[in-house]
């Protein structure tokens, strides 16, 4: 019995004490590893969004740059539809600009009997006419918006592309 003895009171076996102050330090760490680990998820999340929101809107800055520069082709076929309004090819022409614009999200902006808005027109000329001052009777070239014009979020609002010329009642 003694060399039992001896071995249960061996003097390498942590006491009670030391093994419960362990437990307590590791369950400290146990905790800041955890913590540390959700920092990081929540880090690498937002990071995740950021580069999304940062890639919508390189993209949308690209179809902007893009509408931008299809904008006179628009105008060169509602010109040509003025010309020739009997010509058929150049209804259809027109038609399929019109839903082409619609799809990718152009709206033309609705000016003639408007209030003027300098956010999205160009006054560039006044005139005496019977409709209230400030109202729109006359478009120059039509102005286009992009996007979306209620604005869920700020990479869908509505753009400006382009401002209506307009002529203004005085």
């Amino acid at each position: 019995m003694e060399e039992k003895d001896e071995i249960l009171m061996d003097d390498n076996m942590p006491s009670p004490d030391d093994v419960e102050c362990d437990t307590s330090g590791l369950e400290r760490q146990i905790v800041e590893l955890n913590d540390k680990y959700l920092r990081a998820m929540a880090e690498l999340e937002n990071t995740r969004r950021r580069a999304a929101i940062d890639a919508e809107s390189i993209a949308r800055a690209r179809a902007i740059s893009i509408a931008e520069n299809f904008l006179p082709l628009v105008d060169a076929i509602n010109a040509a539809a003025l010309q020739m309004p009997d010509d058929e090819g150049i209804k259809s022409l027109v038609r399929a600009t019109e839903s082409t614009l619609k799809k990718i999200g152009i709206k033309k902006i609705e000016s003639i009997g408007q209030p003027l808005n300098p956010q999205i027109h160009n006054a560039i000329q006044v005139i005496e006419s019977d409709a209230p001052a400030g109202t729109i009777v006359n478009e120059l070239q039509p102005g286009y918006t992009f996007g979306d014009p209620s604005g869920a979020s700020p990479a869908e609002a509505s753009s400006v592309l382009r401002l209506a010329m307009v002529i203004v009642a005085k």
